[in-house]
Formats: C-alpha cells, sequence, structure tokens
C-alpha cells in the first residue's frame, strides 16, 4: 500500500469511527442528559462527575484501563471472549468503545443544559392535554432541545476526529484498520515526511476551525419554536 493510499484510508477510517461514535452517543447519552436535568437524586453529583471525567482526565489513563478491562484477562475481556467475541483491543469495535466514552461529555452536556433550558412549563402544559410521557418528550421536548443536539453531534464528532492518545492506546497502529487521520500524522512527523504532515494537520486545522465557526453561527441565529 502506498502512502497515498495509507491517508485516505486513515481519513475515511476515522470519518467512519467519528459517525458511529457520534450515533451511539445520542443514542446513550440522551436519556442519560434527561435523567442529570430532571433528577433530585443525591447521584446526579456522582454521575455527573463520572459523565465529565474525560474532559480532565489523561486520555492515555483511560486507554491504560480500557486495555486492562478489555483485554484478554480484563473483566470484560473474559465476557467477551465467551460470548464469542474476542477480545475488543486493537480493533475498529475497541476504537468506538473507547471513543464513546472519551467524548461523552461533550455530547451529555450540551444536551444536559438544552433539557434544563426548556424549563417545566411546556412539559406541564403538554401533560394538562393529557401527552403522555412519551409524547411530551418526543413532540415538546426534543424540538425545543434542537440547538443543544445540533451542539451535541458536532462537538462529538469533531472532538472524535481529534482523538490521539486513547485510540493509539486502544487501536495501535494498524493500517486500514485501527490506523485514524491523528496517528498518521503522528507516524509522518516520527518519519521526518513533514510535507505530508502538513497536508493532513492543516486539513485537521481547516476542519477544527470550519466545525466551529458553523457551530457559532448556528447558535448565533435567532430560533422561533
Amino acid at each position: 500500500m502506498t502512502m497515498p493510499d495509507v491517508d485516505t484510508a486513515s481519513v475515511f477510517l476515522t470519518l467512519k469511527l467519528a459517525s458511529v461514535t457520534v450515533l451511539l452517543l445520542l443514542l446513550v447519552g440522551t436519556p442519560i442528559a434527561w435523567w442529570l436535568a430532571h433528577t433530585r437524586s443525591r447521584l446526579k453529583g456522582v454521575i455527573g462527575a463520572a459523565v465529565a471525567l474525560p474532559i480532565v482526565l489523561p486520555p492515555t489513563v483511560l486507554g491504560f484501563y480500557l486495555l486492562v478491562l478489555l483485554g484478554p484477562h480484563g473483566g470484560i475481556g473474559k465476557l467477551t471472549q465467551a460470548a464469542g467475541l474476542g477480545v475488543l483491543p486493537f480493533t475498529f469495535a475497541g476504537l468506538v468503545v473507547g471513543s464513546v466514552l472519551y467524548s461523552m461529555p461533550f455530547v451529555v452536556q450540551p444536551l444536559q443544559n438544552a433539557f434544563e433550558a426548556i424549563g417545566p412549563r411546556p412539559l406541564e402544559v403538554a401533560a394538562s392535554l393529557r401527552a403522555g410521557s412519551w409524547d411530551r418528550f418526543l413532540s415538546v421536548a426534543v424540538p425545543l432541545a434542537r440547538p443543544g443536539f445540533v451542539t451535541a453531534a458536532v462537538l462529538g464528532f469533531a472532538h472524535t476526529v481529534g482523538e490521539f492518545g486513547l485510540v493509539l492506546m486502544m487501536g495501535g497502529n494498524i493500517p486500514g484498520k485501527t490506523r485514524v487521520l491523528s496517528v498518521d500524522i503522528y507516524n509522518h512527523v516520527e518519519a521526518l515526511e513533514y510535507v505530508q504532515a502538513h497536508w493532513l494537520a492543516g486539513g485537521m486545522l481547516l476542519f477544527s476551525f470550519l466545525v466551529l465557526l458553523i457551530l457559532y453561527s448556528f447558535n448565533a441565529k435567532p430560533r422561533a419554536f
């Protein structure tokens, strides 16, 4: 495989990883964010801190413990092997698991803020019209929280694209399987191939800027609900 082929494979693998991660995070993170926005449980602080932990935790630390848990001798690794799934480290599935955990606060927190900003009044009005809990959530809460969903999806996608430490720990450096764009840039720099590194790094810089520009422009527009 030539170097341009490797770069192309890394780009598509990174986009695939980010897309799958965001989809799973929206499915998993939405109920977590809803619960955090409305619960009065004493566990709210604990759960909220656990969700936000990847913001301050070095990605290599999270990657190390995932390797231990998901490896052949870890508790989860033994379960996946018993189920015939093998072990997850150094596979695309392992990258997805790590990315979901590492990018979770960038999806859950915008959704939680959006749900909290709705306030109880719209839901109370819907309940007075005999709307069920699911109807209130899907017909009232989700449309009103649309900016939060957009922010969560964009930030989750961009954060996954920019991962390095965790994906290197969990996936290694397997071309076409676990070598994502950030690892590919590292390889070029290590090999003193600065021209290739400039192209990829410049592309990521432009992508990050455009993502934030679109996000800020969207949030700055007045919206009528």
